[in-house]
């Protein structure tokens, strides 16, 4: 069956109602945005959401009805504090209540390398003080070595990890660059993966350069090439961080009627990604294009 798909087909083939999803696990870069904006077009519903840091994207999905749960140390929005529509439906479940499990950034990182591990949990010392050590997603346990008392955390294993990437080939190896969180363990934990990148590029190209390939092919179900496909936030080597784009939204969606609006004109109102794209227009998106070139030094592979 061919890996290369389009967006559409991709999400409705691999993301269904009631699943648990990873995504924005580069942390504030990388977050497949598009990825996102195709589920709510889909209208996808009761999804589990599991990131570290999602920046805007959980806070939209849950605002357009897409969440049942989230799985998480943090939802908001990074360049200005609040998520209005988490805190709408966190408070008065608008327009619908959710779940949280808690999370520090850390702990999600054990989960999901527990999980890509093939264990049920992985130990640490840390949040054992926090409000929410005592959730389900941990247990006290003690060290069979030493006897001091630990803190299990529960595997977290998502049905799929979307993940957006530079570039990769057909099959869906990867190369990614920059500060990528926790996107391998994400991608080793799940039952499917989705990868939208900035180009598809020949084997010989993820050969050329293997200690760069963070996603295996062998566990990738579709790959969509979608440029920008992680606007508004950043894809180190191929576009820059959309800093007004995330000041408009947090204005725009104060209330709920703003945030309908908002949705209606840069989700619902667009057929697919690249009307998306042309709504902000050529000449916002040639400013967050990367001036000029910063190489790392050359390596050698030879023996």
């Amino acid at each position: 069956m061919p890996k290369v798909k389009s967006l559409h087909e991709a999400i409705a083939t691999d993301v269904q109602d009631g699943m648990s999803v990873a995504m924005g696990c580069g942390l504030e870069s990388l977050i497949p945005f598009a990825a996102s904006y195709e589920i709510i077009r889909q209208r996808k519903r009761k999804l589990t959401l599991i990131a570290p840091i999602s920046d805007i994207q959980f806070d939209q999905l849950i605002g357009a009805g897409c969440v049942e749960k989230i799985i998480t140390s943090w939802v908001g929005n990074v360049a200005a504090g609040l998520g209005h529509n988490y805190r709408r439906a966190a408070e008065a479940g608008i327009p619908n209540s959710i779940e949280i499990e808690e999370h520090s950034n850390f702990t999600i990182g054990l989960g999901l390398q527990a999980a890509a591990s093939g264990l049920p949990f992985l130990p640490t010392k840390t949040v054992k003080g926090s409000d929410f050590s005592t959730g389900g997603q941990f247990k006290r346990v003690n060290c069979p070595f030493t006897g001091e008392e630990l803190l299990a955390v529960r595997a977290i294993l998502p049905d799929v990890t979307i993940l957006h990437v530079q570039r990769a080939d057909k099959e869906g190896n990867a190369h990614v660059w920059g500060n990528f969180g926790v996107m391998r363990e994400a991608a080793l934990a799940a039952q499917k993966v989705i990868l939208t990148c900035e180009e598809i590029v020949d084997h010989e190209v993820i050969l050329s350069d293997p200690n760069r390939t963070v996603i295996p092919g062998f566990v990738v179900s579709s790959v969509v090439i979608e440029p920008l496909g992680s606007h508004p936030s950043p894809t180190q080597g191929y576009s820059r961080r959309d800093d007004d784009f995330y000041f408009e939204y947090h204005k725009a969606t104060r209330t709920r009627e703003g945030f309908e609006q908002w949705l209606q004109k840069y989700v619902l109102g667009v057929e697919d990604h690249r009307g998306f794209l042309n709504l902000l227009g050529s000449e916002r998106i040639a400013t967050l294009t990367p001036r000029g070139d910063l190489f790392a030094a050359a390596v050698s592979f030879n023996y």
